[in-house]
């Protein structure tokens, strides 16, 4: 049993899945919204959130751990865009639209991830 453990595994060993986080979030900064598996959706969400909030301290320390956390452009793109755009709001800067139909493949349910 999984009690008390928090966060999923995708089927991915560590490094694969922190790889995985880093390519989705970056997709999701870089262009808005994506659309993803539901369960990919739950889980990048908290973490984009608290990259933005980080973000908005807006100093040199912040920026250099965003870069550390996502590509450059990304980075970049929260530091510069995002965080000042989010400056008077305290959470909730992404929502999660459900898709209707899950993937053909494999019946994933899927979802739409975007900022507000």
């Amino acid at each position: 049993m999984r009690h008390q453990k928090h966060g999923r595994k995708f089927h991915r060993m560590k490094g694969q899945r922190q790889a995985l986080f880093k390519s989705v979030m970056s997709n999701l900064v870089m262009r808005g919204g994506i659309q993803t598996t539901e369960a990919k959706a739950k889980e990048i969400r908290p973490r984009v959130e608290k990259l933005i909030t980080l973000g908005k301290k807006q100093n040199i320390a912040t920026l250099r751990i965003l870069m550390s956390r996502l590509p450059k452009s990304a980075a970049e793109k929260i530091y510069y865009e995002l965080s000042p755009r989010y400056k008077e709001n305290r959470g909730g800067y992404t929502r999660i639209i459900k898709a209707g139909k899950a993937r053909k493949d494999d019946s994933a349910k899927m979802a739409r991830i975007e900022f507000i």
